[in-house]
C-alpha cells in the first residue's frame, strides 16, 4: 500500500469520466466546510427569520461568487504549479507583506474564537467540565490531528464532521419546508426597507474565509497536479458550493418557518443552544441532541480547516521570504517544516491567553481593518493573475469569469468600508 508521502510523488492519473471524478472530490469540501461556521448559520436564521424566503437568491448569489473565487485559486495551482503566494509575489512585495501581517493577527484573534466556539458547543452537549476547558482540549485536539501531518486521515474526519453538520442541519429544515411558492418567490431579486446590511452579509458570508488561499496546498496533498486536473476540481469546488448553499438555505428555512413569530432572538452562538432547547422541547431530546452535534460539527469544521490550512500559508510566506533574501528557490512548503509547524502553535497556544482576559481592543480593531481588506484583496489578485500572460493562454479568465470577479471586488469593497466604519467610527 503507497503512503500518502509516495502518493505526492507519483500523482495519480486525472480521471476523465464524470463518475471517476466524482470519486476524487475532497480538498473543495475541506475550504467549504472550514468557511461555513457557526457565524453562517447564526446570520441565515435572522435574515430568515426577519424577512423569510426572500433572500434565497442571494445566497445562491453568494455561493457562485465564493466558487468563482475557490476556482480562481485552484486554476491559478494547477494551471502554473505556482502557489497562491507565489502569485502575490509576482504583483509585489506589497501583497505579501499586507497577507504577513494579515496573517499573524487573524491567527491570534480567530485561534481563541474558533476554539472558544468549539467549547461552547461541547459545553452545551456535556456541561460535565467549564468551557474554558472544552475549549482548551478541542485546540490542542485540533493541533494533534494536524501535527501527525496525514492528510487522508485530516480529510476523513472533516468528512464525518462535515456530513453530520450538513445532513442534521438540512435535516432539520426539511421538517419546516416551505411551499414551492415562497421558495419560488424567493429567487426573485428584491431588498426590502431596511435589509440592505444583512442582504450584503449573506451573500459576502457564505463559506467564505481567509482559508479559501489553502486550496491550492489541499490539492497539492490530494496529488491534483496540472491543467489536467482542472476539470475535476471544478466538479470537486461546484459541488461543495451548491452543499454550502443548501446549508445556509435551510438556516434561512428554519429561521423563516420555526422562529418567525417566536419572540427569540438568535444573534451569536449562544442563541444556536437556544434553538436547540427549542427543538428538543418540540420535538423532542434527540432532536435538542442532534441539533447540537451540528453545532459542535460547525465550530470544528472551521478549527481544524483553519488549524490544517492557516500553517501552509504562513509556511509560504516564510519560505518566499526566505528565497528572496537568499536569492535561491527555496522547497516547497510541507506539513512538517519548521514554519508550518510554528504557526500551528501560534494558533492553537498564545490564543489560550485570550480565553482568560478577553481580547485586547486594539488587536480586535487590527484584526478587523485587515480582515475586511482581505475579500477584496484575493479577488483583485485573482483578476489580475489568471488574465496575464503567466498563465496559459487557454486557462485564462473568459469574459463571464471576469465579471464575476469584478462583482466579487465591488461586493467585498463595500462590504470593507461598511465594516472599516463600524470599526473606527465605534
Amino acid at each position: 500500500m503507497k503512503s500518502e508521502r509516495t502518493e505526492r510523488h507519483h500523482p495519480p492519473t486525472a480521471p476523465v469520466s464524470w463518475r471517476d471524478k466524482l470519486r476524487q472530490i475532497g480538498p473543495g469540501l475541506l475550504v467549504a466546510a472550514t468557511g461555513v461556521g457557526t457565524a453562517d448559520l447564526v446570520t441565515s436564521l435572522v435574515i430568515g427569520t426577519a424577512f423569510g424566503m426572500t433572500f434565497v437568491w442571494a445566497v445562491i448569489v453568494g455561493a457562485i461568487l465564493k466558487y468563482t473565487l475557490n476556482e480562481g485559486v485552484g486554476r491559478w495551482y494547477l494551471a502554473t504549479g505556482s502557489t497562491i503566494l507565489e502569485g502575490w509575489q509576482k504583483l509585489g512585495s506589497w501583497a505579501t507583506n499586507y497577507f504577513g501581517a494579515y496573517v499573524i493577527v487573524w491567527g491570534l484573534v480567530y485561534g481563541a474564537t474558533a476554539a472558544s466556539t468549539s467549547g461552547m458547543a461541547m459545553h452545551a452537549l456535556l456541561p460535565i467540565m467549564p468551557l474554558w476547558v472544552w475549549a482548551i482540549l478541542h485546540a490542542i485536539a485540533g493541533f494533534l490531528l494536524v501535527w501527525t501531518d496525514r492528510y487522508v486521515l485530516f480529510e476523513r474526519v472533516m468528512t464525518v464532521l462535515t456530513g453530520m453538520m450538513f445532513v442534521t442541519v438540512i435535516g432539520t429544515a426539511i421538517l419546516f419546508l416551505p411551499g414551492i411558492g415562497a421558495l419560488a418567490g424567493g429567487l426573485v431579486p428584491r431588498v426590502p426597507e431596511g435589509s440592505v446590511l444583512l442582504m450584503l452579509g449573506l451573500v459576502g458570508g457564505v463559506g467564505g474565509t481567509v482559508t479559501m488561499a489553502s486550496y491550492g496546498y489541499w490539492l497539492r496533498e490530494k496529488g491534483w497536479t496540472g491543467k489536467r486536473w482542472i476539470s475535476t476540481m471544478r466538479l470537486d469546488a461546484k459541488i461543495a458550493y451548491t452543499l454550502t448553499a443548501l446549508f445556509t438555505l435551510a438556516g434561512l428555512v428554519i429561521g423563516a418557518q420555526f422562529l418567525a413569530g417566536s419572540g427569540v432572538s438568535i444573534r451569536d452562538d449562544n442563541g444556536l443552544i437556544t434553538l436547540a432547547e427549542m427543538l428538543g422541547e418540540q420535538f423532542g431530546a434527540p432532536m435538542r441532541w442532534m441539533f447540537l452535534l451540528a453545532f459542535w460539527s460547525a465550530a470544528c469544521t472551521s478549527l481544524l480547516g483553519v488549524w490544517n490550512g492557516g500553517p501552509y500559508l504562513f509556511a509560504d510566506f516564510i519560505r518566499i521570504l526566505r528565497a528572496k533574501n537568499a536569492g535561491r528557490t527555496e522547497q516547497d512548503v510541507s506539513g512538517k517544516s519548521p514554519a508550518y509547524r510554528f504557526y500551528l502553535a501560534w494558533l492553537t497556544f498564545p490564543p489560550m491567553i485570550l480565553l482568560f482576559f478577553g481580547r485586547p481592543v486594539e488587536l480586535i480593531l487590527v484584526y478587523g481593518a485587515l480582515g475586511s481588506l482581505f475579500m477584496p484583496f484575493l479577488a483583485i489578485s485573482l483578476l489580475l493573475l489568471l488574465n496575464s500572460n503567466l498563465v496559459p493562454a487557454d486557462c485564462r479568465n473568459k469574459s463571464v469569469t471576469n465579471a464575476v470577479l469584478l462583482g466579487c471586488l465591488a461586493l467585498f469593497a463595500l462590504l470593507g468600508l461598511v465594516e472599516l466604519f463600524a470599526i473606527f467610527a465605534g
